[in-house]
């Protein structure tokens, strides 16, 4: 049995989002469900090639497909990008941290420029 941790999940929602053709995907699934040929249209790709990454999204937990018949709806599953988002938020004091000594500096830069005209 093989137990797999968040950080493997975590590792397999950054490689499926790593795609843009899978990023645009999932931006249209945000809209709701949809076939894949309906995810197919904007793209200059085969159906199969569209199905490989929609396997890979679900491989990720990001798709979910749906059965009725035929009909095989797409839909998303937003779990994985909450997980995304829970792990960027722990790196959100470096980030502000940063942009405040960079408004600092750029404050420091204009003063600078300013005492230097007036001379």
């Amino acid at each position: 049995m093989t137990m797999v941790t968040d950080e493997d999940r975590l590792s397999e929602t950054f490689a499926a989002l790593a795609s843009s053709t899978r990023r645009a995907i999932l931006s249209r699934l945000a809209d709701g469900p949809a076939t894949v040929n309906d995810l197919a249209e904007p793209f200059e790709m085969t159906l199969p090639a569209i199905s490989k990454h929609l396997k890979v999204l679900e491989r990720a937990g990001l798709v979910r497909r749906g059965r009725r018949a035929q009909y095989r709806p797409c839909a998303l599953d937003a779990t994985p990008l909450e997980e995304v988002s829970t792990w960027a938020e722990r790196y959100r004091p470096a980030w502000e941290a940063r942009f405040d000594r960079m408004e600092e500096h750029l404050a420091a830069v204009q003063r600078r420029g300013r005492g230097g005209r007036r001379g």
